[in-house]
């Protein structure tokens, strides 16, 4: 099997690992930067280079597309798909889980439980968005923020406007949701591959923060989700399209929560925290599905 990787940096982990994982099962696997490679695009023919050399021949396409090129980088995937390279998430479905909002109008519409949100624009309407969420705190997230960043927590109820009017001066598309106390700055990341949760490991923020991500300063230590847990990031996963997603949790006093479904979740943290090779499960998920794509053309051939 030939698979790309797409990632702007073949130095990272997560990319290092997965062309590691590849090279051990006897796969070729090769890193792409997505914003090197260029498509034609013709009716019924779709084709990509990159560095003055045509890519083809690639059976799978693994993307590791950063928030800061989705759109470029969700193209060029979309183009591999095209061409016929099997991706266990599309375009499409990137797309989906990288707009904050739209992933959490898509999980709330099919049952999924999270914390109550509120999205408006026009400042006039500030006091009664505030007021459908209820007392503070109140967390505020860009749309499209990653890590972290863009991640703010008002503990009263004048501190949430004057950041939601700051976050309207620049222009920006952000959330408000409900602070979930009892979690006490803890998630849980739950790393989906297909139909199961192959490693799951609870973050904990730093004393101060109550952001638990790792690029934060946060600890992680392996955890076993229970049933409820585990269902939820699976059913996450699926109303979303994906086939390989970081689903992260908090634990509540109503249940398990949807914080946020990740279409490129790192391997670094979670691998460390619970000694699980994620990223030869990755690889040995691709390999099954892209046997299966190959079995009715197979079959087709020798019907003929």
């Amino acid at each position: 099997m030939k698979i790309a990787i797409l990632s702007r940096n073949a130095r990272l982990y997560s990319t290092r690992r997965l062309i590691e994982a590849a090279r051990e099962r006897g796969h070729v696997a090769r890193a792409l930067d997505p914003l090197r490679c260029y498509m034609r695009i013709a009716p019924g023919s779709f084709e990509m280079h990159s560095g003055g050399k045509r890519l083809h021949g690639f059976d799978a396409v693994i993307p590791r597309i950063g928030a800061s090129i989705t759109f470029y980088g969700t193209a060029v995937v979309r183009q591999f798909e095209k061409m016929g390279a099997y991706t266990p998430n599309d375009a499409d479905a990137i797309l989906r889980a990288r707009d904050k909002l739209r992933a959490l109008q898509m999980l709330a519409a099919e049952g999924v439980d999270l914390p109550t949100t509120v999205f408006g624009d026009n400042p006039e309407d500030s006091a009664d968005l505030l007021a459908m969420l209820g007392e503070p705190p109140h967390v505020l997230k860009l749309n499209e923020g990653a890590q972290g960043q863009g991640v703010l927590l008002a503990e009263k109820r004048s501190a949430s406007l004057g950041m939601i009017e700051a976050f309207r001066a620049l222009y920006a598309n952000f959330i408000v949701q409900e602070f979930i106390r009892e979690a006490n700055g803890a998630d849980l990341r739950c790393f989906v591959v297909g139909e199961r949760v192959v490693a799951a490991m609870q973050r904990q923020a730093p004393e101060g923060d109550f952001r638990a991500n790792l690029h934060r300063g946060g600890s992680a230590s392996a955890v076993e989700l229970d049933a409820a847990e585990r269902e939820l990031a699976l059913r996450a996963t699926r109303v979303l399209g994906l086939g390989i997603s970081g689903v992260d949790l908090l634990r509540s006093a109503r249940g398990p929560l949807v914080l946020e479904v990740n279409s490129s979740p790192g391997l670094e943290g979670i691998e460390a925290a619970t000694g699980v090779d994620i990223a030869g499960a990755i690889v040995e998920y691709i390999a099954a599905a892209v046997a299966r794509r190959a079995v009715p053309t197979a079959s087709r051939q020798r019907g003929a």
